[in-house]
């Protein structure tokens, strides 16, 4: 098996994650903040001590403020249901994904939020400052957008929008669910107020858990509520961070994993691992691009995602024809219809390559012999 799907979860999974989680399980997998034995406050320090490793990582510096959560979705629903009030406009960019633009439109219809989006495809980042700008009403609270697209390699030149949002007052939030791991974060210098970021994918943990990192400028109310560990006497959630939004058990063990993975990308190098998904793009488009009949979207642009068609075919048949070679890839959609009208894709989507830690040259070529075998 060849595996191309990363952009959905990585795979295989870190050996580190693995060891962490495995560990966990048989040696200090107790419930934190909930017992007054040995366990419980061993499962703290774990897990605390994950919370300081990420917030070095992303240049956050205030463990504190790392909330942990199920998924990115989640994170997201988070920052944008806790922060924007009634009233309040919010602008994005035209790539977001569904885990941005479904929350978006819930507050456009319980709480009479607008939003609008801004262009980013062939626009430097002074000409993506400049559409924003232009958008930017008396009740805007908020730019929301990706870090990196789901369905290809552009990312948004984070440090000049979040430095546009802190002049004007603005909150900044981030889905990282593509570039945690593969492209550099620092939410001080990117001036970054939330930041959503999955345990499984580029940070090659495990799934059951995402991380909502938040700034010191941002206030939000809570979207559940439950118990917590702290002031049980209090019908109220706490005001601790992270205690105020971490009602219930934690993904302990998916904790673990994560911190394992994060450790062994912290040992490659965000940049050797950019690096890498940068090499493995240029060769997959060379070769595709060489067999004629074929289209590439956003070619340019380099890094993890490459998506692609077969002119004339629906995506859905080539992702059966690559997967019946044995080559994992994704077809459609993507969760981001946005982002494929942006990108001028026919009605049922494209076909995703996205390439992760462990996935090779030698695999790149399996796919161009696979390709030139049933289309040439």
């Amino acid at each position: 098996m060849i595996y191309f799907d990363n952009a959905a979860t990585s795979f295989p999974k870190s050996p580190r994650a693995i060891a962490e989680a495995t560990v966990c399980m048989r040696t200090w997998c107790g419930n934190p903040g909930r017992g007054a034995h040995f366990l419980s406050r061993a499962t703290s320090e774990k897990v605390y001590a994950c919370r300081e490793l990420l917030s070095d990582f992303l240049g956050l510096n205030a463990p504190e403020r790392i909330v942990f959560t199920q998924n990115t979705t989640f994170a997201l629903n988070m920052a944008l249901k806790g922060a924007l009030r009634h009233g309040d406009h919010v602008l994005c960019s035209e790539l977001e994904h569904n885990a941005v633009l479904r929350p978006l439109h819930a507050l456009q219809q319980e709480r009479g939020i607008s939003f609008d989006t801004f262009p980013v495809l062939g626009r430097t980042a002074e000409q993506i400052l400049q559409e924003i700008t232009t958008r930017i009403k008396k009740n805007t609270a908020a730019v929301v957008c990706l870090h990196a697209s789901n369905i290809c390699s552009l990312s948004l030149p984070l440090s000049s929008i979040g430095a546009f949002c802190r002049a004007r007052g603005l909150l900044f939030m981030v889905d990282a669910a593509q570039s945690a791991g593969h492209l550099p974060i620092d939410m001080h210098t990117m001036q970054i107020d939330a930041l959503a970021v999955p345990a499984h994918k580029g940070l090659l943990g495990i799934p059951g858990c995402g991380v909502l990192a938040l700034g010191e400028r941002i206030s939000l109310s809570t979207l559940i509520e439950g118990g917590s560990g702290v002031n049980s006497l209090s019908r109220t959630m706490p005001e601790e961070f992270p205690e105020r939004f971490e009602a219930g058990t934690l993904p302990v063990v998916a904790i673990a994993g994560l911190c394992g993975g994060i450790s062994h990308v912290m040992e490659l190098g965000s940049t050797e691992l950019e690096n890498r998904a940068k090499r493995l793009f240029f060769a997959a488009r060379e070769r595709i691009e060489a067999l004629g009949g074929f289209e590439i979207y956003e070619p340019t642009a380099a890094g993890a995602v490459l998506l692609f068609n077969k002119i004339g075919m629906p995506s859905t048949e080539l992702a059966r024809i690559l997967d019946k070679a044995g080559i994992c890839t994704r077809a459609g959609l993507h969760c981001a219809p946005l982002a494929h009208q942006a990108l001028k894709t026919p009605t049922g989507g494209a076909v995703r390559l996205s390439f992760g830690a462990f996935n090779t040259s030698a695999e790149v070529d399996v796919l161009w012999r696979v390709l030139q075998h049933e289309f040439c």
